[in-house]
């Protein structure tokens, strides 16, 4: 059985179980409140400060059809869960430390459209 690392496994799933960003999460829920979303964000700090999981509630919430008025994903609907499973197509989390050049993203998205194109 293969196992999950701990960050994975215990990432919070609501903008709530995000600890020590309240300024951040508050921010990210009034937007989606107001239905005032910008057309960018982009999430910068220190290793373990929840850029990636901040970044994922956010990307649930757009999709959830069952947004909740204070801007909470439901964590149910199939929107949802294929986010938290990593399987959702909407969403593509990259990793900018890894892939910091224009090729190399063009390089990712070049592997995803072909991809694609076989169905």
């Amino acid at each position: 059985m293969a196992g999950q690392v701990l960050y994975r496994k215990w990432r919070p799933q609501r903008f709530e179980e995000v600890i020590g960003q309240e300024h951040v999460t508050r921010t990210l829920q009034r937007g989606l409140e107001l239905e005032r979303i910008a057309h960018a964000y982009l999430f910068t700090g220190a290793r373990g400060v929840g850029k990636t999981s901040a970044a994922r509630i956010l990307a649930k919430a757009l999709n959830c059809p069952n947004l909740g008025k204070d801007g909470e994903p439901c964590n149910i609907c199939n929107s949802c869960v294929a986010v938290t499973e990593g399987s959702s197509l909407d969403v593509i989390e990259l990793d900018a430390a890894s892939h910091n050049s224009v090729d190399d993203i063009r390089e990712m998205f070049t592997d995803d459209i072909r991809f694609m194109e076989q169905f």
